[in-house]
């Protein structure tokens, strides 16, 4: 009776570990997803200002007259 009560609690310790292994999987895989997020963004922010730089006008333009 023992042996049987031992693989019923083995049983329900491996479907806990698996319920948590395939949690931190998700986590995991959301994490990554956010990060690339984020690397996209940043990538985006560093080519407009680059661009805006490149862009510039050299000749001042000249002031406003009233």
């Amino acid at each position: 009776m023992k042996f049987q009560t031992l693989q019923i609690v083995a049983g329900l310790a491996a479907a806990v570990a698996f319920v948590l292994a395939f949690m931190a999987a998700g986590v995991a895989l959301v994490s990554w997803l956010f990060m690339l997020i984020g690397l996209a963004a940043v990538a985006w922010l560093a080519y407009s200002l680059v661009k805006s730089v490149l862009h510039r006008d050299t000749k001042p333009k000249p002031p406003a007259r009233a």
